[in-house]
């Protein structure tokens, strides 16, 4: 990680090298955390924040599913996204805003512990690897299922949903590939460990429903958006596992991952082993807003 200057944390800007929590601080223990993974990018009419608003809303909507009360409000949230960024005279970045339990309780109850706000930038590159936008990644199936829709919320952005999230990771990489796939409860397909999927077969876009233990991505809500723009018929519906190898072609979105091709899964070649028209073609038309800043769709927040 290239370290930044400056970290806001509970309304102040201090120095990265000062930005500590106690041992005994709660989300260390019980993973007592909600984030969010934010990227600002240089386009070509400056620089801009992408889904800024949505982001900081998500923020929210995790913080009271887990009954955090934020001691900010959105409007200071967002100024101090753009003042950290600011601070650390980054042109483009990775945002990372972090709501946590900190001290005063140390048992499953959480409630007297200490709400902590902080948010953290730094330069990042390509999250999968550099030229994978092009020639895509190999991945698997998870032997790790997606969590049931009644034990943790997968709509919820929580530091103790990522530890199944680690396993599908670690898994993938320890057998050389770049990324794993889970099933949800019920066997079909339901996201990488911090992707969305998409599959398409014969020019029909499909991808699992928000409700089969996805984290419901705004990278996600783009594709789909600019998919239909397009002209493609885009269909949220459930995937069986066997779809995935049959399929035309098969993508990953994320903030980090951005659009990113699949070109194999458990070693099944997917299309012709690269890029394919379709993911080009949305790649193509989400790229371009990020480069250029031209935004038909108010999606960046310029700084």
């Amino acid at each position: 990680m290239n370290k930044s200057l400056k970290i806001w944390m509970n309304g102040e800007l201090i120095d990265w090298n000062d930005a500590k929590i106690h041992i005994l601080s709660h989300v260390v223990h019980y993973g007592s955390s909600i984030f969010e993974g934010i990227r600002c990018y240089e386009t070509a009419k400056g620089s801009a924040i992408l889904f800024l608003d949505e982001h900081i809303r998500r923020l929210r909507d995790s913080a009271k599913i887990y009954r955090i009360e934020i001691p900010y409000s959105e409007k200071e949230l967002k100024e101090a996204v753009i003042s950290t960024i600011q601070a650390n005279s980054h042109k483009s970045c990775y945002v990372r805003p972090l709501v946590y339990r900190g001290q005063g309780a140390l048992g499953v109850n959480p409630h007297r512990a200490s709400i902590e706000v902080a948010i953290a930038t730094w330069e990042w590159g390509t999250y999968l690897g550099e030229d994978v936008l092009e020639t895509g990644v190999d991945v698997r199936v998870s032997s790790w299922n997606r969590l049931a829709p009644n034990t943790l919320p997968s709509w919820a952005k929580a530091g103790g949903n990522y530890l199944n999230s680690q396993l599908i990771k670690m898994e993938a990489l320890t057998d050389d590939y770049a990324e794993g796939i889970a099933l949800d409860v019920n066997g079909y397909v339901s996201e990488g460990s911090g992707e969305n999927i998409f599959i398409i077969r014969d020019n029909v876009i499909h991808t699992p429903m928000s409700a089969q233990s996805i984290l419901p991505g705004f990278t996600r809500g783009a594709v789909m958006h600019i998919a239909r723009e397009l002209g493609y018929e885009v269909k949220e519906t459930m995937i069986p596992r066997e779809a995935l190898y049959v399929a035309d072609e098969v993508f990953l979105t994320g903030t980090a991952a951005e659009i990113t091709p699949v070109r194999s899964i458990d070693k099944y070649p997917i299309g012709n082993e690269k890029r394919g028209p379709v993911t080009e073609a949305l790649q193509h038309q989400y790229l371009n807003i990020l480069q250029t800043g031209e935004d038909p769709y108010s999606w960046l927040t310029f700084i």
